[in-house]
C-alpha cells in the first residue's frame, strides 16, 4: 500500500507566518485532514531605508520573515515532514522584494536541520506602503488591465524607486512577492516565476493575454528585466534543491499563490459557495460563472474587484475596510467615555457586555452606516447614525444596529441578487469577528437569502497545501 500523500502549506502573511501539514481524508477524495500546524509572529517591520519615502514607507526585513518560517517548520513533527511530497506557498499580495540571481540566499547544511538565509536581498516593500501619492500615481501610464494600480503595488513601487532612488535597484536583477522569493530560493530558480494571481496584484498585467504590459512599461523606462515569468497557479515551479529540515531534496514546490485566493480555496467546497470573512476588515468572495471576463478598463470607483483564481476563472470580491475594527473602535470609545467619568473598565469586559445586551435586543429601528474608515471605492465616505428615537438608545440597540450596519454596508457593495445571478447557493462564514460575536452571526443569517455555514475559518496555509494535495491526487487518478 502506498504511503499517504502529505503536503506542506506555507503562508507568509503581513504579521505572521503559518505552516500546515495536510493529507487526504481516507475514503473521501475531496476531503483532507490537517495533521499539524504552527504560526509564528514575524515581527519584521523596519524603518524605511529611503528618507524620501518619508513616514509613509512600510518595509519588512526578509531575514526575520525567514526566521519565523523556520521556527514554524521546526515545530512540526519531523516524521511527518519526511513524508512531504509537495509544498504549496502563498503570501501577502502586492508587495515587492528584490534579489540578485544566484546570490539571494545561502544554504547552511552543516546544521542538524538544513535551511537557507537571505543574502543579496532588499527589504520587502509591503502592500501597506504609502509612498506613492495620488499625484504620483496619476503621473503613471494607464495600465492595459481591468485592475487599477495603487500605492503598495509592486509595479507602482518600482516606478517610485526608479524616479526617487534609482541607485537602489542597481544591485538586483530579480524581483517578486515575498512568496515568489521563497519559492525561487527553495528551487534555486534561475529566474523568478509568478502566478497570474500575484502578477495581477502588482498592476500592469493583462489577465486576458496573461502578459505584462511590456510595450507601455518599456516606453516609460521601467526595468522590465525585473518582471518574473508567468505560470498557471496550481502548477509546479520546481523542486527543492536541498534537503530542508526533514523535507527531502527534490520535493515538488508549487508556484506561489496570493493569500486571498489560497484563503478562499481553503473553505470553498463548491463553486456555488460564497466565502464571507469578517475579521479586522471584511471580504465577500464568490467564483464567477464559467467564461466570465472582466471589462479591460480600470474603475477605481467600482465596489467589486475581479481577481484571477484557478483554471483561468475569476473571483468577484467585495472588500470592505469596515469590519471588526469598527466594533473595536466603538468599544474603545465607550472605555474612553467611562474613563472621563472616572470609571475604569477593561475593553474585553465592555465587548462581552455589549454583545450580551445586543443578543437580548432582537431588533432595532436605529440605523448605523459604520464606514468610519471610508472604503477603497469611496475613500471620503464617513459613518452616520439615523432613525434615532428615545426608545432605541440602549447599549443593546446600538450594538445590534452596529453589527447590522457592518453586514448591510457589505451588501451595498455586493448585493445578494448579484450573488444569485452568479449562481451562489450557500455562504461560508468565517473570521475572528464572526466566531466571537453571536449577534453578527444572526445579522449575517438575516441578510443573506441562502443557507449560511459557520465554523470553517479561512486559512491560506491550508489552501496552499490543498491546491498541491489535490493536484497530486488528480495526477494519481489519471
Amino acid at each position: 500500500m502506498a504511503a499517504p500523500s502529505i503536503t506542506l502549506g506555507i503562508d507568509l502573511g503581513t504579521t505572521s507566518v503559518k505552516a500546515a501539514l495536510l493529507e487526504a481524508a481516507p475514503g473521501d477524495p475531496s476531503g483532507f485532514v490537517v495533521l499539524a500546524s504552527c504560526a509564528r509572529a514575524s515581527r519584521a517591520e523596519v524603518a524605511t531605508q529611503s528618507a524620501a519615502a518619508g513616514t509613509q514607507g512600510r518595509e519588512q526585513d526578509v531575514s526575520r520573515i525567514l526566521q519565523a518560517l523556520h521556527e514554524c517548520l521546526a515545530a512540526l513533527p519531523r516524521q511527518e515532514l519526511r513524508k512531504v511530497g509537495a509544498i504549496g506557498v502563498s503570501g501577502q499580495m502586492h508587495g515587492v522584494v528584490f534579489w540578485k540571481t544566484g546570490q539571494g540566499c545561502e544554504w547552511t547544511e552543516g546544521r542538524t536541520t538544513p535551511m537557507f538565509e537571505s543574502r543579496t536581498v532588499s527589504h520587502l516593500v509591503t502592500w501597506q506602503d504609502g509612498r506613492c501619492s495620488s499625484g504620483f500615481l496619476a503621473s503613471l501610464p494607464q495600465p492595459e488591465s481591468h485592475l487599477s494600480v495603487a500605492t503598495g503595488f509592486g509595479c507602482s513601487t518600482i516606478f517610485w524607486l526608479l524616479k526617487n532612488s534609482p541607485e537602489f535597484l542597481s544591485p538586483y536583477d530579480a524581483a517578486g512577492t515575498i512568496q515568489d522569493y521563497v519559492v525561487a530560493m527553495l528551487c534555486g530558480l534561475p529566474r523568478p516565476l509568478m502566478s497570474d494571481q500575484n502578477a495581477a496584484s502588482w498592476g500592469y498585467f493583462n489577465t486576458w493575454s496573461q502578459k505584462w504590459n511590456l510595450g507601455m512599461l518599456k516606453a516609460s523606462g521601467f526595468p522590465v528585466h525585473l518582471l518574473p515569468d508567468i505560470v498557471e497557479p496550481g502548477s509546479v515551479a520546481g523542486r527543492t534543491s536541498h534537503t530542508w529540515f526533514e523535507i527531502p531534496k527534490g520535493t515538488e514546490v508549487g508556484v506561489a499563490l496570493g493569500d486571498l485566493q489560497a484563503s478562499v480555496y481553503s473553505c470553498m467546497a463548491q463553486r456555488t459557495d460564497a466565502v464571507l470573512n469578517i475579521s479586522t476588515s471584511v471580504q465577500l468572495a464568490a467564483s464567477m460563472p464559467s467564461g466570465f471576463q472582466p471589462v479591460q478598463t480600470p474603475d477605481p470607483s467600482a465596489p467589486v474587484a475581479y481577481f484571477p483564481y484557478f483554471n483561468r476563472s475569476y473571483l468577484g470580491v467585495a472588500a470592505s475596510l469596515n469590519g471588526g475594527n469598527v466594533l473595536a473602535t466603538f468599544v474603545h470609545m465607550l472605555v474612553q467615555w467611562m474613563a472621563e467619568l472616572g470609571l475604569g473598565i477593561e475593553e474585553s469586559s465592555v465587548y462581552s457586555h455589549m454583545i450580551q445586551a445586543a443578543a437580548q435586543q432582537e431588533d432595532t429601528c436605529l440605523t448605523i452606516t459604520p464606514t468610519v474608515l471610508g472604503e477603497r471605492h469611496l475613500p471620503d465616505q464617513l459613518a452616520s447614525v439615523t432613525r434615532i428615537s428615545s426608545s432605541d438608545l440602549s447599549l443593546g440597540h446600538v450594538t445590534r444596529a452596529l453589527c447590522r450596519g457592518i453586514v448591510q454596508n457589505l451588501q451595498s457593495m455586493l448585493p445578494a441578487q448579484q450573488l444569485k445571478a452568479w449562481g451562489v447557493e450557500r455562504v461560508i462564514g468565517s473570521g475572528s469577528a464572526l466566531s466571537r460575536n453571536e449577534v453578527l452571526k444572526q445579522e449575517v443569517q438575516r441578510a443573506f437569502p441562502f443557507p449560511v455555514a459557520f465554523g470553517q475559518d479561512v486559512d491560506a496555509a491550508v489552501g496552499a497545501a490543498l491546491v498541491m494535495l489535490r493536484r497530486d491526487l488528480n495526477k494519481k487518478a489519471v
